[in-house]
């Protein structure tokens, strides 16, 4: 039997949707093939083994029992391969086969763990370093889909101090490049965290404000009015596609609110598309895949323009989200490959990656 540890929380924003997510991925690693090691980490940037009820992961109930925590480290040792735990009686190596982080946002899905794994010579599920980290920024990832041709909205971008210098011109430039609406994104988050959508100038100056918020650098995106998609996509040289899905969103758009909290938004596997389009939507999606070089997993979004059917890239995903109302799971699934499948399958890509 194969030991992984499930990484949670995070020192990030989305903090409170990791431990959702995490709280699922573990019910459904199959307890059969797989001995699991929950690894928390707290708001505050502590390390802790927890060996208590999963169903206690959401709102950091976890946290609420010392007795069931063991401050614990991942170790770059590579003779260890596995964890350093703290106990009483000093400290114990725990050795994992492979590690499954479980963690959106910054300093989980930005590259920074990916590095640590990589130094430490421990596989583990999803992008590696670099790939992490070009798909996270939003504007690095918008760079590169222009420099090989993947259709996407107009789009611009600057940083905090360049704002500070002269707001009114680089506001007054992306609203005429852009035209109204506009979405605004810090970027470097993910779930939609302080995206908005700017309607006239007032708002978009209030948007940009919001997005400084949670990171130095933002993305102004043209408004596409269009169908939202979204692809799942698993693998490593040869990945496969699931069906795309389409999202109806409950609120104005499909904000942190309508994927995490009311759960009522419209969701249809596959997309109401014609079968061409829905190949050229997979076609995409793996183009996107391959050329930012992703690997183990990854959920590319899309919009289907309505005024001329055009496929234009979203943004992608490298740890998607896996409540039991997110997409990447559930996509799969009507592609004929059950969650817990689904996450063995994840698991030996890393193992299969990372152990040559």
């Amino acid at each position: 039997m194969k030991t992984v540890s499930v990484l949670f929380g995070g020192v990030s924003s989305e903090h409170d949707v990791s431990l959702i997510s995490a709280k699922s991925v573990i019910a459904n690693i199959p307890k059969e093939q797989y001995n699991v090691i929950c690894l928390g980490i707290t708001k505050d940037g502590q390390w802790l083994v927890y060996s208590g009820d999963v169903e206690k992961l959401p709102e950091d109930k976890w946290l609420e029992d010392k007795k069931l925590l063991t401050p614990a480290l991942i170790s770059t040792d590579r003779n260890v391969h596995g964890l350093l735990l703290f106990t009483d009686a000093g400290v114990e190596t725990v050795r994992i086969d492979a590690a499954f982080p479980v963690l959106h946002g910054k300093n989980g899905e930005d590259g920074t763990v990916q590095g640590l794994f990589q130094l430490a010579g421990i596989p583990f599920v999803g992008c590696d370093m670099l790939s992490s980290a070009l798909c996270m920024d939003k504007a690095v990832t918008n760079s590169l889909a222009d420099i090989y041709g993947i259709p996407q909205a107009k789009w611009r971008s600057f940083k905090k101090f360049e704002y500070l210098k002269d707001s009114q011109a680089l506001l007054e430039e992306a609203a005429g490049y852009l035209g109204f609406p506009i979405f605004v994104k810090p970027a470097n988050t993910g779930s939609s965290v302080g995206v908005s959508k700017a309607k006239n100038r007032q708002e978009l100056s209030a948007a940009v404000e919001m997005a400084f918020n949670y990171d130095s650098k933002v993305v102004l995106e043209e408004g596409i009015d269009g169908m939202e998609i979204e692809c799942a996509v698993l693998g490593n040289e040869e990945p496969l596609v699931s069906v795309p899905c389409e999202v109806v969103p409950c609120n104005e758009f499909y904000d942190y609110e309508a994927k995490y909290i009311t759960g009522t938004s419209g969701l249809y596997i596959p997309a109401r598309l014609p079968e061409e389009k829905l190949e050229e939507i997979r076609s995409s999606a793996r183009k996107v895949y391959m050329t930012l070089g992703c690997s183990g997993l990854a959920r590319v979004d899309f919009f289907v323009r309505k005024s001329d059917g055009a496929v234009l890239l979203n943004e992608p995903n490298t740890i998607p989200g896996f409540t039991s109302i997110s997409m990447y799971p559930k996509m799969f699934e009507a592609s004929g490959i059950p969650y817990p499948e689904l996450l063995d399958r994840l698991i030996n890509l890393a193992i299969e990656k990372w152990s040559v």
